[in-house]
């Protein structure tokens, strides 16, 4: 029995979707009760419970011979529908989509996207059915969905976890193509942006081409970039055989701005093995309604991290340089945050859904990113498989052997990833993982020594520093001092984060503060840096600012800037072997 779904973009300019809904019921029997059909509440790959039944409204049930039966609302997502004796079950709704991000619901005069798991219903003993998607668009539309569709336009799924694994891009959209690994792939794009399509499209060719040869050919016979292109915003979903990649229109320019794209087009398309078909088992079947734990996201999306730069080394989009420059980069991000010391990656993951998706002013000083941390354990981890085997074998291999281990679908154990490792190297890693991943112990650097390379730091230049590199001419002038503060977006100077063990902090300055002047001259958020950096290291600056809507004044003793700006430097007698292992590395002579 299928259960088949209709979509119909009902109001376009008050962005609401119709949803009907027909499910085939067993037959009757006298124990048969009433129906129970939920919403998720968070989706795959955004591990935040979000509440979608929350957009919900109109809600109606039918019988076969439409007439009404008897409902009512039994929490925020679950409908009970009395359906004793019938046949068949249908059910409409409507949908409001007014949020436009990849993990929701949008729809306006222009176009129409929607993520499943925030647009259909399902039951405990329907789930597992064939589905089928129709779409009603509108004259001049035309939908882009990876599901497989019938000769008459009717999508198919195999069960509601394929269909609400498949997104939907929907107006009257301009779509390219390509062919990658054998298979075919498709870019559709909403929104006017400033990229060139033949560039792009040969681009993206070269990095689903070298994650292909990683892993041995594609787990799939078509896929899809949903391309949605705004004044702002910026993020990206993976599903099984799409993603979809949010951002700023004109964010294909300049070549720095186009390798952000490129680097997050390369860590979606990666998530076809690692996360879509390399999952935790304790996700295994994803419960929809309410949270599942794991402490492997940093495995999830910190490795994924790591070869989303990786791969545009090996598919010649950068130079070995510019590689290292930005790992670099993250490793100052994770040098920069307090947190560090405060939780462990492992806690990181676990707790994703109270902690990442919901950060706050203390979230720099009590969490990190199992994105940024887990990316720089990534390649930790690489370099340390690497030398363990004398350069034989490395992490495309741990990541193939999980991929035949896992990629099923079964789920890989919490501790898989550390025994898949060790084995690879041939010897135990619980060290390695004892520091890296379970405690808050700053992370051990070394093994950047095997491809002849050594972290340097050095103290930020300015609030845009973002490190990877080395100071021009290898000096920074004389030591700068440091407030601690990071300032809310906007002209204003309002403290967003006091950093533990800050100027700032010890002086009592706190989140939300509004700094007027600075020793009695007014700042704004672009000049109270500046200002700071003019003073010395010791000197006490008066602070002018409002808390709340009192006035208030505060001493702070200014201290010289941490040393958080981290870069990877060639050692000037690096060894043979070193070089070797650099060169196997980075596809590049040392």
């Amino acid at each position: 029995m299928t259960a088949r779904y209709r979509v119909r973009p009902a109001c376009v300019h008050e962005h609401l979707f119709e949803v009907e809904c027909r499910f085939e019921l067993p037959a009757a029997t006298p124990a048969a009760g009433p129906v129970d059909l939920w919403m998720p509440a968070w989706t795959p790959g955004s591990y935040l419970v979000r509440e979608y039944a929350r957009h919900v409204q109109d809600f109606e049930a039918f019988d076969a011979e439409g007439a009404p039966l008897r409902f009512e609302r039994l929490d925020k997502a679950t409908w009970r529908i009395h359906a004793q004796g019938k046949a068949q079950l249908h059910v409409r709704y409507r949908v409001y989509a007014f949020d436009l991000t990849v993990r929701t619901n949008h729809l306006e005069g222009s176009h129409g996207y929607f993520n499943g798991a925030a647009m259909f219903v399902t039951g405990d003993a329907l789930r597992a059915r064939p589905c089928s998607l129709e779409l009603s668009l509108p004259e001049g539309w035309r939908a882009h969905c990876a599901l497989p569709a019938s000769a008459d336009g009717v999508f198919q799924a195999r069960d509601f976890d394929e269909l609400i694994d498949s997104p939907v891009e929907m107006g009257p959209l301009p779509s390219l193509t390509f062919t990658a690994a054998g298979k075919p792939h498709e870019v559709a794009i909403w929104g006017e942006g400033n990229f060139d399509p033949a560039g792009l499209t040969a681009d993206l060719q070269k990095i689903c081409e070298a994650e292909a040869k990683l892993f041995g050919g594609l787990p799939l016979e078509r896929y899809l970039f949903i391309v949605l292109l705004t004044d702002k915003g910026r993020g990206g979903l993976e599903h099984a055989a799409s993603c979809t990649l949010l951002l700023p229109r004109t964010g294909f320019r300049p070549k720095k701005s186009y390798e952000e794209f490129l680097s997050l087009s390369a860590h979606e398309y990666f998530h076809l093995w690692n996360v879509k078909r390399i999952k935790p088992r304790a996700l295994v079947p994803f419960d929809y309604q309410r949270e599942n734990y794991t402490t492997l996201l940093w495995a999830m999306e910190g490795v994924t991290s790591y070869y989303d730069a990786l791969v545009l080394r090996r598919a010649g989009l950068f130079d070995a340089p510019r590689y290292l420059a930005k790992l670099g980069e993250v490793v100052t991000i994770v040098e920069s945050q307090p947190g560090r010391r405060a939780t462990s990656l492992a806690e990181a993951s676990r707790l994703a859904w109270i902690k990442h998706y919901r950060p706050d002013e203390n979230t720099p000083n009590s969490g990190i990113s199992y994105y940024s941390k887990g990316e720089v354990v990534a390649a930790l981890l690489d370099l340390t498989l690497r030398k363990a085997t004398g350069g034989q074998r490395s992490l495309d291999d741990l990541m193939r052997l999980l991929f035949n281990l896992y990629g099923d679908g079964s789920g890989v154990p919490e501790d898989g990833v550390e025994k898949a490792a060790s084995d690879v190297a041939g010897t135990d890693l619980a060290a390695f993982f004892d520091r890296a991943i379970r405690s808050t112990e700053e992370l051990d650097y070394s093994p950047f020594a095997a491809a002849g390379l050594v972290l340097r730091r050095r103290p930020k230049r300015n609030v845009s520093d973002r490190g990877g590199t080395p100071v021009d001419g290898g000096d920074d002038g004389p030591v700068r001092p440091w407030l601690g503060v990071d300032l809310r977006a906007g002209d204003r100077a309002v403290v967003a984060t006091a950093f533990t063990g800050s100027p700032a902090a010890k002086a009592g300055l706190y989140a939300d503060d509004e700094i007027l002047a600075l020793d009695g001259l007014r700042v704004t958020a672009s000049t109270l840096h500046e200002r700071i950096d003019e003073r010395a290291v010791g000197e006490t600056a008066r602070l002018t600012l409002f808390r709340r809507d009192q006035l208030l004044h505060l001493d702070v003793v200014l201290e010289a800037r941490p040393a958080t700006a981290c870069w990877l430097e060639k050692l000037p007698d690096a060894t043979p072997e070193q070089k070797a292992l650099y060169e196997a590395w980075l596809g590049e002579k040392f």
